[in-house]
Parts: C-alpha cells; sequence; structure tokens
C-alpha cells in the first residue's frame, strides 16, 4: 500500500520520457495504478502542488484540466489532511528539518498506516518512520 508523491504525478506532466527516464518510470507506475495492479495513496495536498505547478508552467485551463484528471484518476485515493495531520507534520518538520509540504506527506501517510513513499525526492530519506522508494 504505497503513498505516492506528488512528484510521481508531475514528472509524466513537466518532462518528456524520452528526455528524462524518471518520468517514464512514474508514467509506469501510473498506469499500473489505474489498472487496479494496486492501489495507491496520497494527500489531497498533492492536488494543490500538482494543479499549482502546471499553473505556473501551462496556464490556468491547463491546471484545471489536470486537477479534475487527478481527482478521477483510478485506484489513487485522496487522504484527507487534518489538524492532527498538521501537528504531527510540525513534529516532523522539527525533527526532520523538512519541508513544510513534505512534512505534510510523511505525516499523512503515517496517520493513515503507510510506511513507504513513492518519490524521487531524497528528503524523505532522513525520516526513520518511512522508506522511501523510487517508481
Amino acid at each position: 500500500m504505497p503513498y505516492i508523491d506528488s512528484s510521481v504525478l508531475i514528472y509524466p506532466i513537466i518532462y518528456e520520457e524520452a528526455i528524462v527516464a524518471e518520468a517514464g518510470r512514474c508514467k509506469d507506475l501510473l498506469f499500473k495504478i489505474a489498472s487496479g495492479e494496486f492501489e495507491a495513496y496520497t494527500a489531497s495536498l498533492t492536488w494543490d502542488e500538482v494543479t499549482w505547478v502546471v499553473r505556473k508552467l501551462s496556464g490556468i485551463d491547463s491546471s484545471l484540466d489536470v486537477g479534475r484528471k487527478l481527482l478521477s484518476f483510478p485506484n489513487l485515493r485522496l487522504l484527507g489532511v487534518k489538524k492532527t495531520t498538521i501537528s504531527q507534520a510540525q513534529e516532523i518538520a522539527e525533527k526532520y528539518r523538512l519541508s513544510p509540504r513534505d512534512s505534510i506527506h510523511v505525516a499523512t501517510a503515517l496517520e493513515n498506516r503507510i510506511a513507504t513513499v513513492v518519490s524521487y525526492d531524497r528528503d524523505f530519506d532522513s525520516v526513520k518512520e518511512i522508506k522511501r522508494i523510487e517508481p
């Protein structure tokens, strides 16, 4: 039961897989999720991150389209972010010096008993409570 970091969703959108191999691996993983090979989880925060990046790079209409697609992505469950999540994120940020968003991702995963985060972001490697794997 993996937790999907926003980078897995962003890479195939902003990079060409022929140029950036990681984009292709992310795309393959997303196909596996969509096909039902396995169910994956991410925070509602991911919607914000993905649509914000697309908006900055491609404009509001593209970001709205991507946001709509993300909300209906098969077998990717969006997990809520509550006050308890943010409180835990604060502790994680203080302990590991992670960015606020990365801390929210870790807290969301831990709050939902998910110990594996799929990401290319090596900042997660410092967090002892989770294991980061690449797509």
